[in-house]
């Protein structure tokens, strides 16, 4: 009688034997419970399953609990500098935990609406963080620190439009790709659309300007092609036209020529005490680290030494307390977090949900670029860039963002899940 059953519904055989494995790339979790015997005759108990990735929780919930901690050894001293004479030494505390608050009261909401929605809502979405990017720019609205414009003034707090940017940009590719799924072979129809959004985007944040998000906007777009089924010779080209351009795009800036001098060698007189400066900081913590760190609290370059330590720089006084040690726990973790959020997106496309599953492999390249793009910059392997580190730095309007897309990326597994346990996505 059960191997009938079996063979009615295969869909069964997911949660339980060796074929487990074999029909799906993530593991659930999941249990079959022993058969129980009544007077009516032996009965299995319901399948019971998790509704979302405890794992990957628990993952996020470390990462942003470690953050915090890093946050405030970072930003401590602060105060002590005259610039910021009037806050507390628990004031960028304070602030963070509000975020990570707020982040989680949005991440919650958001993991209550259906990917067919965010589907339906990733043009309007697109649109409207245009417009804001564009708003950034009008005098009067938007907020300029260190010469760049990237902030929108929300009463008590700042809005960065740049964040809201990468999640639209994801989740309208990841539509765009299913929309001309019937033409992806076709250069012009399939791709020079994409690229004009993108560009137009692009334009806007090279004006604010902030090239590190739309270097992560870029790739996740380019990702997301290429998995939505872009064939290797038009990937290929995208690739070749996006390195002419951002080459040109340093090429022609006197500002940007100097990051990457300065990048080569930050030790050089003419850089040491300018565009060199954090690059040069960040590797004296980060030695001064060496491989079990100076303690918790413990470092130095903090100290008013290093510019931005709370936020571009986190990693760097990591490494100064933690060590060799505490970088390559993070790195390991990071790397967990891209790998468990890839397969999610894979388990979506063999359930045949190809939106879903595009949206969860872009979320997992944006984080995983991003990290990776942060830890070289802080590590000295890259020129610096703008970019925090995702779950750990400072920053309201990243956090927010970041939680957003994690959780509906626990939409889509918590969808995955429902769909092989018979029910509706």
């Amino acid at each position: 009688m059960m191997q009938s059953v079996l063979k009615l519904n295969p869909l069964k055989r997911w949660f339980g034997g060796a074929e487990q494995d074999e029909a799906l790339p993530v593991q659930l979790g999941a249990r079959r419970s022993a058969y129980v015997h009544t007077q009516s005759g032996v009965s299995p108990q319901a399948v019971q399953l998790h509704t979302v990735d405890v794992a990957l929780l628990w993952v996020v919930g470390i990462l942003l609990t470690w953050g915090l901690v890093m946050v405030y050894s970072a930003s401590i001293a602060m105060p002590d500098n005259p610039k910021f004479s009037n806050y507390t030494h628990t004031h960028f505390l304070s602030r963070h935990i509000l975020s990570i608050a707020v982040a989680l009261v949005g991440a919650l909401i958001a993991f209550q609406v259906p990917l067919e929605k965010w589907e339906r809502w990733a043009p309007m979405l697109f649109l409207a963080s245009l417009v804001l990017l564009a708003a950034v720019l009008l005098p009067g609205l938007g907020k300029g620190v260190n010469g760049a414009k990237r902030w929108i003034t929300l009463g008590p707090t700042n809005f960065q439009p740049s964040e809201l940017a990468k999640l639209a940009v994801l989740l309208y590719a990841a539509d765009y790709m299913v929309r001309k799924m019937d033409v992806k072979e076709d250069f012009f129809r399939a791709v020079m659309p994409m690229a004009f959004a993108v560009g137009a985007m692009g334009v806007l944040l090279l004006w604010e300007p902030d090239m590190g998000a739309f270097m992560v906007i870029a790739v996740i777009a380019m990702g997301i092609l290429f998995l939505g089924g872009v064939n290797v010779r038009m990937f290929a080209s995208i690739t070749a036209i996006l390195l002419i351009a951002f080459s040109l795009m340093i090429a022609l800036s006197e500002w940007r020529r100097e990051r990457i001098f300065a990048y080569l060698d930050p030790w050089a007189e003419k850089y040491a005490l300018g565009k060199g400066y954090q690059l040069s900081h960040s590797l004296i913590a980060i030695g001064r680290g060496e491989i079990f760190g100076v303690g918790l609290g413990g470092s130095v370059e903090k100290l008013h030494w290093l510019p931005e330590a709370h936020t571009d720089f986190l990693l760097a006084v990591i490494g100064e307390e933690m060590g060799l040690v505490g970088v390559v726990m993070l790195i390991a973790l990071f790397l967990w977090l891209t790998r468990r959020i890839m397969h999610i997106g894979r388990q979506a496309i063999a359930l045949d949900r190809v939106f879903p599953g595009l949206v969860a492999q872009g979320v997992a390249i944006w984080m995983g670029f991003q990290a990776f793009i942060n830890m070289g910059v802080n590590l000295g392997a890259l020129p610096t860039k703008g970019l925090t580190l995702p779950l750990m730095s400072y920053g309201g309007s990243a956090i927010l963002i970041n939680l957003v897309a994690l959780a509906i990326v626990l939409r889509v597994d918590h969808e995955n899940r429902r769909m092989m346990q018979g029910g509706r996505s």
